[in-house]
């Protein structure tokens, strides 16, 4: 192997963990890494979806990095392209290009015990080894179509919402939207006007409230560049909101749940008349189940005279339309998908085999599960970024991912400080960890559904059950005690 292809760590994926990771090792003076991409730029899923509206449903001041702060947000939350453009801009600040790969996607990794390293080939047969693997892949990445009788039957353009064909005009033609959730409801409003006609196949309404977004002004982008105080102050207290009233509709809490379905009740009569189509678009599960979703102009859309909503199921697709389970005919000539996203199994399709050479799927065969969500016993000095139960329903997952950044920094750091090679969480350390997720997680209002991204099987692998601070605090430093050192 070249000694080009050799280096301590190796990181796969160029998305916001895997970048903040990267600025992270090099303010600890760690400079042997590389980053291994498989598209031909940075930015993870907010390079991949660019379909109309595409924005994050997180304020922008907290959804961004910490310790690079951007006083040139043009509204509350961004939109995809300033976020790629944050994102791409910050990757040149700290000289990432230097050290990424691109077109450079891992089929395989696989650990040497002798080596005390990590050997991995890419789709293409590049080899790679190093001696810490840190999995950055997000688990927003794959797109999922659901498989309907004769869809390749239809003669119109159909495609994914995250793999958006900008060159189909939508202009005066019957759209077909197969989901309605978190992407559909941005990009609904957006193609809406454009279509004459715009019918949404709904498996399940969601729980929307009112985002009140609006453009930053002059003097407060004035502010935010020249007052570090404030910009700080600032994204705090979006933390502390999200923390603090958001939070607790997770865990069910009754006072918080009646403000968020008051929220709700006040938006969609506001802008649904229609008593047969609010009762259509209004969830029969407890809300914080599923992600709360937030949108000024999603219903106003829903409402338009072009826009029908279809809450029967999909039997199958034919060469002109969709026919439903009662056997209507709805005549398409565009089927666009948003259906969201294949998040199980987890780091899928990678074959990643730790000691003794056993393959990661056979130790999540039961549900993902990682002390920490970072770590696995069996799989030493691999680390996991936005792994299993770390993702969040009411926060910025920026904040996790940086407080796993640190965390994989001082334990980099420490092992070569006092003369280890290698680190393992030990299984009953694990095991004790996963225990209580599960124990917490059980009294999560996202038990009260059976289906969800959020589940594998009957098992919630995703989301976490605690706060970002709980989270932050219990990073912060490493117990050593629940490791094997070598």
């Amino acid at each position: 192997m070249s000694e080009s292809k050799q280096k301590k760590i190796i990181i796969i994926g160029a998305g916001f963990s895997g970048m903040g990771l990267a600025i992270h090792l090099q303010k600890s003076g760690i400079r042997d890494f590389a980053i291994l991409e498989k598209a031909d730029e940075v930015g993870g899923t907010w390079r991949e979806n660019h379909y109309p509206g595409a924005e994050c449903d997180i304020a922008s001041a907290l959804y961004s990095y910490s310790f690079e702060h951007n006083a040139d947000w043009q509204y509350k939350w961004a939109e995809q392209p300033q976020i790629f453009d944050y994102l791409k801009g910050t990757a040149k600040k700290y000289n990432l290009y230097e050290h990424i790969h691109f077109a450079t996607e891992v089929a395989s990794a696989i650990y040497d015990e002798q080596g005390k390293c990590w050997r991995l080939r890419s789709v293409d047969g590049e080899e790679w080894c190093c001696q810490f693997l840190v999995a950055a892949v997000g688990q927003l990445h794959h797109p999922f179509t659901p498989e309907i009788p004769g869809q390749s039957e239809f003669k119109g353009a159909q495609f994914h919402s995250a793999r958006w064909q900008h060159d189909v005009d939508l202009s005066n033609k019957h759209v077909a939207v197969v989901g309605n959730a978190a992407s559909a409801l941005q990009f609904i409003p957006q193609i809406a006007p454009e279509a004459a006609k715009l019918t949404v196949f709904q498996r399940g309404a969601n729980w929307v409230i009112p985002k009140l977004d609006r453009p930053y002004a002059a003097w407060e982008q004035w502010l935010s560049a020249r007052v570090p105080l404030v910009a700080s102050y600032y994204r705090f207290s979006i933390w502390l909101r999200n923390e603090l009233l958001i939070y607790p509709i997770m865990q069910g809490r009754r006072l918080h749940c009646r403000i968020g379905l008051w929220m709700h009740r006040r938006y969609i009569n506001k802008h649904i008349g229609d008593p047969v189509l609010r009762a259509k678009l209004t969830p029969d599960y407890p809300m914080g189940a599923k992600r709360i979703l937030v949108s000024d102009d999603y219903y106003a859309a829903m409402a338009r005279s072009n826009v029908e909503l279809e809450v029967d199921g999909i039997a199958q697709v034919t060469e002109r339309g969709i026919t439903t389970t009662d056997g209507r005919d709805i005549p398409a000539d565009v089927i666009i998908y948003g259906t969201g996203f294949k998040t199980n199994p987890f780091l899928a399709p990678m074959d990643i085999r730790g000691v003794e050479g056993r393959h990661l799927r056979d130790a999540w065969r039961s549900g993902a599960q990682a002390y920490l969500g970072m770590m696995t016993s069996g799989f030493p000095n691999l680390f996991v970024l936005y792994g299993p139960n770390t993702n969040l329903g009411h926060n910025s997952i920026v904040i996790m991912a940086e407080s796993q950044a640190r965390y994989i920094c001082e334990a980099i750091t420490a092992l070569g400080r006092d003369g280890y090679s290698a680190i393992e969480v030990k299984a009953e350390a694990e095991q004790e960890y996963n225990s209580e997720m599960q124990r917490r997680l059980a009294k999560m209002a996202w038990n009260a559904i059976e289906a969800s991204w959020y589940k594998d099987g009957n098992k919630i692998t995703n989301n976490w059950p605690g706060s970002t601070y709980e989270y932050i605090r219990r990073t912060r430093r490493l117990k050593w005690k629940d490791y094997q050192l070598t």
